[in-house]
This record gives structure tokens, C-alpha cells and sequence, in this order.
């Protein structure tokens, strides 16, 4: 079968005339029809520093699609930025924002009859709300993760963004000049990319690459560097050649690929927001996997300790389509952690 598989059916035909006559209309000719179609979900925007730097993995993306034959279709998906809505009414919307990427992706590869999907985030909800999205729809799919931000300097020390919660505190209590603390806050965030540090950005861009939806080393890479624009078109050539193969996540995500995720997130000590986001399960599994924040405080195992679905324990208050514990955690405390 040609790459086109799914698009085929909204491009191929006599009955597709009007379709193909709005593909006409944006400069595709006869033989892009025979060509696969793959969309780009671009989370570029100037909401927050670590999506403001996207733009240009999404131009390096389109270019190499068209040069390996294939039709790039971009899409736009949201993003919330937790360090400016932090404290206000504006967090509300923070962990549904997941959901709402999920869809954007979903409903676009599936409502367009796309053949492949890249998605290009940058923030904490990105990562996992692209995943989510990636997975439901089951189309082959590859991740890339737009970097983290390089650290800021003043008098000699690195800075971050945790360098100015603390600095908060420190003009709080009187240990720091006003000068100083203006000055932390201006040079915290030099520029482009996530939070500088193993944050919920940088932790989730590892897994993804133990889960088998990145490319290897590609969660290392600093935004405002050239050699992420190159990793880009390196993503984008393998995925071209997934979807000639049909190599689709639940080909890729097994229980074997989450093990070695989840012991990566554990290795690296992350935050709570990484050991708490839902993913449809590969075929082949019921109900879906949550590696909830409890349950990841009581990780206790090896590296190759697997995961299993607790049956129903009389202390067990989670609903059943997420009682999912580590196989160490005889007490199954995890359950009601965060039930």
C-alpha cells in the first residue's frame, strides 16, 4: 500500500472533487495527491519564552516533509505557561490545558485524514498533552521537544527560574538588596526555551525519549543552539519513513518502553507534574496507565520492576480505570495517595 493510506480518502476519486479543489486552492498540484500528508502541531507562541523559540524547529520541519516527498499541513496547538499563571486564577485552566492540546492534535489528525503526525512543544503541558494526543490518534507519530532555555548570569552564579522565587524570598526577609533582586529577575531567562533545570519540561522531554517517541539525545539540546533545528530535520526524516512503514505508538509504546520511562523519571527525581499524566494504553492493554504521584513517592524498586493493575483492595478508593501501583507496593498506600 502507498504511504497516502489515510489521506487517500480524501484525496482520491471522482467524488473527492471538491475536496481536492481545496487543496488546489492553497498550491497543492496533481501529484501531491499521491503524496503522504503530515501534519505538523505546532505549539509556537509567544504566550511564554519556553514556546516563543518553536517557530523555527516548524520551518526546519516543513522543509525537510516536502524534501522526502511528503506534504507538510501545519496546525496550531495552545499552550498555558505555569510560571505567569502561577498564584492566580489563571492555574484553573493549567492541567486541563493537557486535555485541550490532546484534542487540538487528535481532532486534527484524525479530522483531516492525516497519515503522520510531528508535534512540536515546549512547555510542561505540551509534553504531555502532545503525547496524549499522539497516542490516541495511533498514527505514526514522533516528538520533538523545542529545549531548554541556557542559564542566566549575575555576579559570577548561574541563574534559573527557581533563582527568582528565591529571590522573593530573600528581599522578603531583608537578605537582598533591591537592585539585586530587579537585577535576578531581568537575567534569569536570557531567552527561548523551558525552564532551565530537571522541571516538568526537561524531565518529561527524557521520558519520551525512553518511551521510544523521541529522537535519542534530543531532550539535551539547548533552544537557541543550531543543533536542535538539525535534530528537527532528522525527526522529520524518520518520521516520513514511519509512515511508509506504517510504524504507529502503539507499535512503540509497551509495557516494557513505560518501565524504562517510569525508571528514568524516578533516576531523575523530577517534580510531581511527571509522575502524574494519563496516556491511552497501547493495543493489547485495558483501561489506561496513570503513574500517579503517590505511587511514584513509593518507588522502592529496580530499574526493570514492572508495573501492574491492583485488583480492588478494600482501601483502594481510585476508580477502576486508573488503579495502576508499582508491583513492589504490597500495602497498595499508592491507591489513595491521590485518589
Amino acid at each position: 500500500m502507498s504511504a497516502n493510506r489515510r489521506s487517500r480518502n480524501v484525496t482520491q476519486g471522482i467524488a473527492r472533487s471538491a475536496n481536492r479543489a481545496m487543496y488546489y486552492a492553497m498550491g497543492y498540484k496533481d501529484d501531491d495527491f499521491d503524496k503522504p500528508m503530515i501534519g505538523v502541531a505546532n505549539g509556537h507562541s509567544t504566550i511564554t519564552p519556553c514556546n516563543a523559540g518553536l517557530q523555527k524547529l516548524a520551518d526546519a520541519a516543513i522543509e525537510e516533509i516536502t524534501a522526502c516527498q511528503a506534504n507538510a499541513q501545519v496546525f496550531g496547538v495552545p499552550t498555558i505557561s505555569d510560571g505567569i499563571g502561577m498564584g492566580t486564577e489563571g492555574m484553573k485552566y493549567s492541567l486541563v490545558s493537557r486535555e485541550v492540546i490532546a484534542d487540538c492534535i487528535e481532532t486534527c489528525v484524525n479530522g483531516q485524514w492525516l497519515d503522520g503526525v510531528i508535534v512540536i512543544g515546549g512547555c510542561d503541558k505540551n509534553m504531555p498533552g502532545g503525547m496524549i494526543g499522539m497516542a490516541r490518534a495511533n498514527v505514526p507519530s514522533i516528538y520533538v521537544y523545542g529545549g531548554t532555555v541556557k542559564p542566566g548570569h549575575y555576579k559570577g552564579k548561574d541563574l534559573t527560574i527557581v533563582s527568582a522565587f528565591e529571590a522573593v524570598g530573600e528581599l522578603t526577609a531583608g537578605r537582598l538588596s533591591e537592585t539585586d533582586f530587579k537585577e535576578i529577575e531581568r537575567r534569569c531567562i536570557p531567552g527561548s526555551g523551558s525552564c532551565g533545570g530537571m522541571y516538568s519540561a526537561n524531565t518529561m522531554s527524557s521520558s519520551f525519549e525512553a518511551l521510544g517517541l523521541a529522537l535519542l539525545g534530543s531532550s539535551t539540546m539547548a533552544n537557541p543552539d543550531d543543533e536542535i533545528v538539525e535534530r528537527t530535520r532528522l525527526a522529520a526524516r524518520t518520521l516520513v519513513e514511519a509512515v511508509k512503514n506504517n510504524i504507529r505508538p502503539s507499535d512503540i509504546i509497551t509495557r516494557q518502553s513505560i518501565e524504562n520511562a517510569v525508571a528514568l523519571i524516578m533516576a531523575a527525581a523530577p517534580t510531581p507534574c511527571c509522575t502524574s499524566w494519563r496516556s491511552p494504553m497501547p493495543r493489547g492493554c485495558s483501561g489506561r496507565s496513570t503513574i500517579s504521584s503517590g505511587c511514584a513517592a513509593r518507588f522502592r524498586c529496580s530499574a526493570t520492576s514492572s508495573l501492574r493493575a491492583s485488583t480492588s483492595p478494600p482501601t483502594c478508593t481510585r476508580p477502576a480505570a486508573s488503579r495502576w501501583c508499582c508491583a513492589c507496593c504490597s500495602t497498595r498506600a499508592c491507591c489513595t495517595a491521590t485518589a
